[in-house]
């Protein structure tokens, strides 16, 4: 497999699980924190641990910020993994409302706890698909990834809403989507064979 995959270094994580997940799959990886190289890249996954709030500071201490919503503008392949993901929103309650880039309508939320269910949610869970689409081909609706987040991302808008997982007393946003624009909350690098397929599938996009 001869596709490039850029992935967006804000500085919080380790990121080597992604890297390594991907060479596994035969896709050529640069690990970058410079703009002009996400403005450059042919697809990018832009992974994020931690706080949001770190996480956006991050992103716009070297202006990656603005180069990925150009990049976005410009319509090539995006997969944001869990807090890259939720950077794709408007904003995050966990940060005092703390804005996100603004990509997709909506805010990120803390989960509820209930009947026995603790936060953050750690382990794996089960991945409804809702709308066909190309990140998840060859994988089937109920498949399991795995999770380890406090908030999830609550779009505006259900058109963008890919697939839901439910935890607690309510479904959640795990797969957002639009066009060849991606986030998933889960962790596809730590998701085994379903991860593979999803990553495989997303270095495949965009010709």
């Amino acid at each position: 497999m001869s596709k490039q995959v850029v992935v967006v270094d804000a500085g919080t994580g380790n990121l080597r699980s992604v890297i390594g997940a991907l060479k596994k799959l035969g896709v050529s990886v640069r690990l970058t924190s410079i703009a002009e190289e996400v403005l450059e890249a042919e697809r990018v996954i832009l992974p994020g641990v931690g706080a949001f709030g770190e996480f956006m500071q991050g992103l716009h201490k070297n202006h990656l910020g603005e180069a990925l919503k150009e990049f976005i503008r410009s319509g090539r392949p995006l997969l944001g993994i869990c807090v890259g993901m939720q950077a794709l929103m408007q904003l995050s309650e966990e940060s005092g409302n703390q804005a996100g880039l603004g990509i997709f309508e909506g805010c990120v939320q803390r989960l509820s706890e209930g009947r026995g269910f603790k936060v953050p949610h750690t382990g794996w869970n089960q991945v409804w698909i809702k709308q066909d689409n190309p990140l998840a081909k060859g994988l089937s609706s109920g498949f399991y990834a795995y999770f380890n987040h406090s908030y999830f991302c609550k779009p505006v808008h259900s058109d963008v809403v890919i697939a839901t997982t439910d935890y607690a007393d309510e479904f959640f946003c795990s797969i957002v989507g639009e066009g060849v624009l991606f986030g998933v909350q889960f962790h596809p690098e730590k998701s085994q064979a379903v991860g593979e397929t999803l990553l495989r599938n997303f270095a495949a996009l965009g010709g």
